[in-house]
């Protein structure tokens, strides 16, 4: 990881050990900083949860986040305030739902998979290497760490697979729009045609046509 994403995981989990004492402002701040669009995929994150906390804590968790940055309560600031309490709103809401709610639990299954693969291999490599197999992940704080990366990745992953493939749907379904307008039109054309060519019958017989 580069020095960037080292500052931005420090301060965000400095945010959070503070979050007792956070302002309406840090917390808005909290939901709308650089690089929060995939991690706002999280709810847990939102709500800055354990991923096995259950609704009642997130309940909890909400209301008390929602008296901090309702933008009613920041007049201020209500344009970033009515963003961030939108995230807010969907963060409950996806816990509340419980097919949601195990979706995003699955997340967490699929990060601990990848991240023991990963650990895996970089042991794996320092044995070959003939160094010890120590790594930072073996510490409660270097784990924690890689676990958040890999869940935030997972997800992040999980939403542009769902947009590939609404995008497709959506594509297919204009394709098979055209394809219907196509041939309402063409039908429209072919009955105009026998319209036509009954109605002009007479008048080519009378012109000593066959037809």
């Amino acid at each position: 990881m580069g020095d960037n994403f080292e500052q931005f995981y420090t301060g965000l989990k400095n945010t959070e050990q503070q979050d007792a004492s956070l302002t309406p402002t840090q917390q808005i701040e909290r939901l709308l900083r650089p690089g929060s669009t995939y991690l706002n995929l999280n709810p847990f994150e939102v709500l800055q949860l354990d991923p096995e906390s259950d609704v009642s804590e997130a309940r909890k968790k909400y209301k008390k986040l929602s008296l901090l940055i309702h933008p009613d309560k920041n007049p201020d600031d209500r344009e970033r305030a009515d963003r961030a309490f939108d995230i807010l709103k969907k963060a409950i809401a996806t816990v509340e739902d419980p097919d949601e709610l195990s979706r995003c639990r699955d997340v967490y299954v699929e990060a601990k998979a990848r991240l023991a693969i990963v650990m895996s291999e970089k042991k794996r490599k320092l044995r070959k290497d003939g160094k010890n197999d120590r790594i930072d992940e073996d510490t409660p704080a270097g784990y924690a760490k890689a676990l958040w990366v890999t869940v935030t990745k997972v997800f992040a992953d999980r939403e542009k697979k769902r947009k590939t493939l609404e995008e497709r749907a959506n594509e297919e379904k204009r394709r098979m729009a055209d394809e219907a307008q196509t041939a309402a039109e063409k039908r429209k054309l072919e009955a105009e045609y026998k319209k036509n060519y009954e109605e002009t019958r007479d008048e080519r017989r009378g012109l000593g046509g066959t037809l």
